[in-house]
């Protein structure tokens, strides 16, 4: 009787792998069935239902998991494997429930159509327009410094606390709406995580908790990162799922802000991006473009340098190994490098838009 539950379980994990790979060979039935149908309405639900709640919901979850695996692996030890099989079932069934529960709360948006065709525009572009790009980054980027901090040199120095800044997220999507009608962010479930410290060490901002809906921030970040990455844990939320696709709609949130602090932190995060994209293409014409980016905007950087690198431990690269396999299971084939994807998506959809101050 044990043998055959493990068979069964077994063979209905097969069976979840196999329907997995044939849904998501039809882009066009996730996106209007599951995106723009299903998850709409179990996204929501979920935000109603554990968004009011002060802490996260979810990191408690996941720590009742932890504890409860590390006991049963115990015991199993203890027992001297005498009890594997049973064990071995109980996994298999708890990665069925895992896999079913993933997928259908959150994880088919992996699989839905490309952002860049939704949009109906293009996903390549030329050095001189991603140049162009960068240089009216650059000019909008130095005028919200100027705005926010009248000293050159100094970094902006943000005046909210964190809270502030998950109250007023909502304002930006209210605004981005009007171009993207799927962005209706309420009712809004953004939280300081209470795992701040495994993120800074694993190298992570941020986390959307899949099976309860939540936003998890790491509040350790520099101030100037909390507006950019609560905004890209809630476009998860909103099922954009990819890692490149929710950075440009948190560009799109944050910028289009009514906040000069949102503004602030969307635009250098633009920034960055799109400069590195023009080092590894041009690296006089990077250089030239860094000269004009005032030096505190250089210190907000280095900020976020200097934080990423007092949490560096040899860990570190095999975790970004294995988030980079994490992404490329999950049909972003280039992994980390998928990132980068934003900048298409910057560069194509700003190229006869203005950029908002």
């Amino acid at each position: 009787m044990k043998i055959k539950k493990l068979l069964i379980y077994s063979g209905v994990l097969v069976l979840q792998i196999i329907g997995l790979k044939l849904l998501a060979s039809n882009p066009e039935f996730i996106e209007q069935y599951y995106s723009n149908g299903i998850y709409e309405y179990t996204s929501r639900l979920f935000r109603y239902v554990f968004g009011w709640i002060p802490f996260s919901f979810g990191d408690l979850m996941y720590t009742a998991v932890i504890v409860y695996l590390l006991v049963a692996v115990f015991k199993l030890f203890r027992n001297k494997f005498k009890t594997f099989i049973p064990f071995l079932t109980q996994g298999i069934l708890f990665a069925n429930i895992v896999y079913f529960a993933f997928h259908f709360l959150w994880g088919l948006n992996y699989y839905r159509l490309p952002l860049h065709q939704a949009l109906g525009i293009e996903n390549q572009y030329t050095t001189e327009e991603v140049i162009s790009l960068t240089q009216r980054l650059i000019k909008r980027a130095n005028m919200l410094h100027e705005r926010l901090q009248p000293n050159d040199t100094l970094p902006v120095v943000f005046q909210q606390d964190l809270q502030d800044i998950f109250d007023k997220t909502p304002e930006g999507y209210a605004i981005v709406e009007d171009n993207f009608p799927k962005l209706d962010y309420h009712p809004k479930s953004i939280k300081n995580s209470l795992y701040r410290y495994p993120l800074s060490y694993m190298g992570f901002g941020g986390y959307l908790n899949p099976i309860t809906q939540e936003g998890q921030i790491n509040g350790l970040l520099p101030a100037h990162r909390w507006p950019l990455v609560s905004c890209h844990e809630e476009a998860h939320q909103l099922g954009f799922a990819k890692e490149n696709e929710a950075n440009f709609i948190a560009v799109m949130a944050t910028t289009n802000n009514p906040d000069p602090y949102f503004k602030y932190s969307g635009y250098i995060f633009a920034l960055r991006y799109c400069l590195s994209d023009v080092y590894q293409r041009n690296p006089a014409a990077g250089e030239l473009l860094s000269a004009k980016i005032k030096p505190g905007i250089l210190a907000n950087y280095r900020q976020s340098r200097d934080f990423w690198m007092a949490y560096q431990n040899p860990l570190e690269p095999l975790l970004a190994k294995f988030y980079g396999g994490y992404l490329k299971a999950n049909n972003q084939p280039a992994g980390m490098q998928s990132y980068n994807y934003v900048v298409a998506l910057l560069v194509n959809y700003f190229k006869k838009r203005p950029l908002h101050v």
